[in-house]
């Protein structure tokens, strides 16, 4: 449903940007409250323009703490725009509020920047984070700008469409707002809980041990603790030795960001993706996952996350494989793919992503939270003038996917769903960038319209120029470097678009 905003809240702590938001505002006839610091800001630029004060009663007290908090604003926030909540805020004089901006108190810069406490408490924004949450709660009604970055959505708004937004859209922003507000209230955990002396234990419970021939290398003695069999259904081939082991669990980690996707191929080497693509049958998707790389796939752990039929069994068969996994095989491509006994056929049940990952250092062990973080196509904030295509869009996402599962530094080159190339592994992210766009080459393929991935954001514009220069077409990374501005400007400057993520995806 489309709704015009007539009314707005902006409470904002860092005001750049708002010169831009201000003639658009008026443009538009936007009735705007506000309070302080914002206020001030605002004071003589908006023709309508009411303090926070005026409609609550209370001037702001506590030295600043208390603003917002009130019935009067969180009144006409929260109110659904149907008969009785309107008759209620009608009574108690509560304007509507149709739009709400804000722009938190910068904890975590504060925290970088500081060791005083007080300093860092004050920066515990309240108001803020209630105004986004009361304003993303009742999207059906209100448009919430949770962040400074996300001025170019309402700029988009205001200029292009005469104020008026649609329920996706607004959905969609109340979505942003509580992945703000998530990874604030989890800065200030972060930062609250750092001094606990306690952690809290973990326990991992197996059954017997398994003796395996050895470990990484002949002279190292190896075991496996766990649970194999709720995971799989071995059903052909030679005990899985260590290194088998620890590439099937990275094949599996990767499939499983596809696992309700079209069909997907991957081959793997030494934990490393080096073939990947989605296509409409599993043959199509194995022919093109081994172009990325039929090389290094000789002697690799295969992965598919559709059943294996005869016809693509008997295109496998022709390399050197050490383990194939998939959902199930069909019984004709089970009898040809079993004559070969050493070659380890494994069907997969479930996808058993572990909420914790464990690494021995130190004489000890360190635990974290297993990196399952999706970075949607919904989630990718477009930061440069040029917004990418569906299609681009599609392909970003397959590339992010890769990214996370390839070690750092990695740059991830694809286009329509497959693998072109990789760089991983390396001690810069230029080195990874070329050693990507020099085994694509090598593996044949033209990079004009690919995209490129990055596990990280890009310290300098270089690694976006080069990949330009190939041939990419559309760029993804986290974002974050203090010189994000230069890569946004070169793109900007080559028609380029650019999506960040938010989200680093280092594996080490």
């Amino acid at each position: 449903m489309s709704k015009k905003i007539a009314t707005a809240l902006i409470s904002v702590f860092d005001k750049d940007g708002l010169e831009n938001i201000i003639p658009l505002l008026n443009d538009n006839n936007i009735h705007v409250y506000s309070t302080g610091g914002t206020y001030s800001f605002l004071e003589g630029k908006i023709n309508q323009l009411t303090k926070v004060e005026d409609i609550t009663g209370y001037p702001s007290i506590l030295g600043g703490r208390v603003k917002t908090l009130h019935p009067a604003v969180f009144g006409g926030i929260l109110a659904m725009r149907n008969e009785d909540h309107l008759a209620e805020i009608k009574k108690f004089e509560i304007p509507e509020l149709d739009l709400v901006v804000v722009d938190l108190y910068p904890f975590e810069k504060t925290v970088a920047s500081t060791d005083d406490e007080s300093s860092i408490i004050e920066k515990i924004d309240i108001g803020g984070i209630s105004l986004i949450r009361a304003a993303a709660k009742n999207f059906k009604d209100v448009v919430v700008i949770p962040s400074k970055d996300q001025y170019i959505d309402l700029e988009n708004i205001l200029s292009t469409r005469g104020a008026a937004t649609e329920m996706k859209e607004r959905k969609m922003l109340a979505s942003k707002a509580f992945d703000i507000s998530s990874h604030y209230d989890t800065a200030i955990f972060n930062y609250m809980s750092k001094d606990e002396e306690e952690v809290k234990p973990f326990k991992l419970s197996f059954k017997e041990p398994q003796v395996l021939r050895y470990g990484e290398n002949p002279h190292q003695q190896g075991i496996y603790f766990g649970e194999m069999n709720a995971m799989f259904n071995k059903r052909a081939g030679k005990a899985l030795s260590f290194n088998n082991l620890v590439d099937v669990d990275a094949a599996v980690q990767l499939m499983a960001e596809f696992e309700h996707d079209a069909c997907t191929f991957a081959i793997l080497k030494h934990t490393n993706a080096c073939g990947v693509a989605t296509r409409g049958t599993v043959l199509e998707a194995w022919t093109d996952a081994l172009k990325g790389d039929p090389i290094s796939a000789f002697g690799g752990i295969l992965i598919s996350n559709s059943p294996i039929d005869l016809d693509t069994a008997k295109e496998i068969d022709k390399i050197f494989y050490e383990v194939l996994i998939a959902p199930s095989f069909d019984q004709a491509a089970y009898d040809f793919l079993a004559k070969k006994e050493k070659r380890i056929l494994m069907e997969i049940n479930h996808y058993n992503r572990q909420d914790k990952s464990y690494k021995s250092i130190l004489n000890g062990v360190i635990v974290q939270d297993t990196d399952l973080k999706v970075d949607a196509k919904t989630e990718m904030k477009v930061v440069t003038k040029a917004s990418p295509t569906d299609e681009q869009l599609s392909d970003l996402e397959f590339a992010s996917k890769l990214a996370k599962h390839l070690k750092s530094n990695t740059i991830v080159l694809a286009r329509n769903n497959q693998l072109l190339g990789m760089g991983c592994g390396q001690t810069s992210r230029v080195d990874a960038c070329n050693q990507a766009i020099d085994k694509a080459k090598r593996m044949g393929f033209d990079l004009e319209g690919c995209v490129m991935a990055s596990d990280a954001f890009f310290p300098f514009p270089d690694c976006v120029e080069l990949g330009h220069k190939a041939g990419v077409k559309a760029v993804i990374q986290p974002g974050g470097s203090i010189k994000d501005q230069k890569s946004i400007d070169y793109c900007d400057a080559n028609n380029l678009p650019m999506v960040f993520t938010g989200t680093r995806h280092f594996k080490h």
